[in-house]
């Protein structure tokens, strides 16, 4: 349910107008909405921001995406030249930025990021660097299946790789992980190695299917989606650290501690009430204004 705070724009003065906290349609639904509904649903903070321009938009979501490299650097996401995140452009729907091979995500900028099409072919940005070959194909499948999808994030984090092994969802253990309720959570039962054709890319957009938020891949790692950075990068952090709370509860489990799991509709209206676009955008927010001030603006150079 998304909030009911007003969007703002650039232009637009730092207020906020609040609509009627009023439901429409059956006589249940017309009661006002409590204060810890409205708080919940974000009311007292602005709405994703929107642009003037093109232009301004795309420096906004490359500005937000090295914020979110350096998030997962902190968090220990890194591995090698592996992983990234792409960021479908605003203005050209069929091509995306990304990150450019071999550099640590703890030093991304919003320079540095490349622009390729679905074909694989470097078009914009900063092409000192070439783009991750494995992360094109994978990227650029779930972009072409998914028009929703405005970012993807894959990376090689140590829990996502410890608990793909097993090749199963996560369980509704607790209230975060209910945001990857039903469809929202997928799993990819294949691994053919690094991704290196079509087909792979193919296969791992299929598996994600129309509505999934976050998918385990097998021997591998995770992926995760959404309509910005913001979004796709909180769910990422909220899918790893499910998987780390996953692995210590299978390892209770194994001592004879018995499970109790989130009843289900518990988890059904969790997920419906807290998972709007809106919601997890400013989920993502207090890890990216930290990252901002240390970097002390670096990451927009």
């Amino acid at each position: 349910m998304a909030p009911s705070a007003t969007m703002l724009t650039e232009s637009q003065p730092h207020t906020i107008r609040i609509k009627p906290a009023l439901e429409h349609g059956s006589d249940v639904q017309k009661k006002q909405k409590t204060p810890l509904e409205l708080i919940s649903q974000g009311v007292s903070l602005p709405g994703i921001p929107r642009h003037p321009s093109f232009a301004a938009h795309r420096q906004w979501m490359l500005d937000h995406m090295s914020l979110a490299f350096r998030m997962f650097a902190r968090k220990g996401y890194t591995e090698g030249m592996s992983g990234h995140i792409s960021v479908r452009d605003p203005e050209n729907q069929h091509t995306f930025w990304t990150n450019p091979l071999g550099k640590h995500f703890a030093l991304l900028k919003a320079s540095d990021m490349i622009l390729v099409d679905y074909d694989g072919n470097a078009i914009g940005g900063n092409m000192s660097r070439p783009a991750n070959a494995a992360g094109f194909l994978i990227h650029s499948a779930v972009h072409r299946a998914r028009p929703d999808v405005i970012a993807a994030c894959h990376t090689h984090s140590p829990a996502g790789k410890a608990w793909s092994a097993f090749s199963r969802p996560l369980e509704m253990l607790n209230q975060d992980v209910t945001y990857f309720y039903g469809e929202a959570q997928a799993v990819y039962k294949d691994f053919g190695g690094v991704v290196f054709e079509p087909e792979e890319g193919e296969r791992l957009a299929a598996a994600l299917g129309p509505k999934g938020k976050g998918m385990i891949l097998r021997n591998h790692g995770l992926l995760t989606v959404g309509s910005t950075v913001d979004e796709a990068a909180y769910l990422y952090t909220l899918m790893e650290r499910s998987c780390e709370v996953q692995l210590l509860v299978e390892a209770a489990a194994a001592n004879g501690v018995p499970k109790v799991y989130v009843p289900e509709e518990s988890a059904k209206y969790t997920f419906e009430h807290s998972s709007d676009p809106e919601t997890l955008y400013w989920e993502c927010q207090p890890d990216l204004e930290y990252e901002e001030m240390m970097s002390g603006g670096a990451h927009k150079a």
